[in-house]
Parts: structure tokens; sequence; C-alpha cells
């Protein structure tokens, strides 16, 4: 999907149902110790199968990454969840604000929104941009987007984004997520968050 990125396309079990914005837990059991990643869903529907977008650090990649690494078509994975509120509910005006792994779970709120008929704005702070194809998608189906390594206040401005008058939703690390909500018109209290640490 970009560098050190990849798609992980699972199979969706019977009784499970989720919504662009939330996220799952993966269990692994490696050398006899469970352990836990979170990942945040980035299709826009889980009805037959859903996707995980999962960013690797190559110089700093442990057990989970080597795991995810070696998976092929078929494999088995346990999950835990969904968990999460950041979902689109209907909203007329959609501006999604997101950086690193955030693009995910950003490019599928765009996709549902903008299904729906919702006025939809993407924010993208970046140097090396992961689903391009998605984002190009979503521009020629009628969003605004804008990818960059600038400031997040300087894209809202560039697309001249009215912050007061729509549903806001914030995808990144604590710091993407402080400058996000420092923007002028972006009230923390009804923004839908996903602080990814």
């Amino acid at each position: 999907m970009g560098p050190d990125t990849v798609a992980v396309d699972l199979q969706t079990p019977g009784s499970f149902t989720a919504a662009p914005g939330q996220f799952v837990k993966l269990v692994f059991e490696i050398d006899g110790e469970t352990m836990g990643r979170f990942y945040t869903i980035s299709s826009p529907s889980t009805t037959d199968s859903f996707e995980l977008t999962i960013g690797f650090d190559p110089e700093a990649g442990g057990a989970v990454t080597h795991r995810l690494q070696s998976l092929s078509e078929g494999d088995v994975l346990s999950f835990e969840g969904p968990f999460g509120q950041s979902t689109y509910d209907g909203e007329k005006r959609v501006l999604v604000l997101a950086g690193g792994p955030g693009i995910g779970p950003a490019v599928a709120i765009a996709d549902v929104a903008l299904a729906a008929g919702a006025d939809v704005t993407v924010v993208y702070q970046t140097t090396a941009p992961v689903h391009q194809q998605r984002l190009d998608a979503l521009e020629a189906a009628g969003a605004t987007v804008w990818v960059d390594d600038a400031p997040l206040a300087a894209g809202v401005e560039a697309v001249d984004a009215d912050a007061t008058d729509a549903q806001v939703f914030v995808f990144g690390f604590a710091d993407l997520v402080a400058e996000a909500t420092a923007i002028s018109g972006i009230d923390a209290a009804t923004a839908k968050i996903e602080n990814f640490g």
C-alpha cells in the first residue's frame, strides 16, 4: 500500500460485525507467549471480508511483525473486538485528519461517508503516502483530498475546510492528535479521535 506498509484481507467470521473507524486486536501465540496488537479496519465494509492496513518498521521489527510478514493466503488469525467509537453516523459534512497509520481508517471513513452522499474532505500529513490509489479514487469521486508533510492547519486552510460545520475525525499518533485539536474551529469534545499512542 506504500513504503513498509501492507494491507491484510481477512475473511469475516459469521458472528463478526464492525464499522469503519473501529479496530481489532490480533492475538498471536509466539514461543509460548500470548501477544496482541491493535489494528484499525481500513475497508468500508466487513460483510464478507475486511482489511487491516499494517505498517512495519523494518529496523525495529519484533516477533509480531515477523509473524505478520510471514502470512500466506489461508492462514488463520485470532482476534478480539471490535473496539472504538470513531465511526461514521450519517453526518452530512466530514473532515478527516490523518497521519501515519491513521490513513487506513481515514480512507475507510471517507469511502463510507462519500457513498452516503456526504461532503468529504481528507487532510493527510505524510512524507510517504500510503493508499494513494484509494485517495485518488476518493478525489475522482468528489472528495477533497490534501496530501503533504506541512502542518495539518496548513492543509485545512489550503482546502478551505470549515471545521466548525463538519464532523471531524482524527486518526494518528499523540503528536498529530495534539496538532489537530489545536486547529481553530476543531472541538476536541465533539471530534471523533483515535489516538494510536
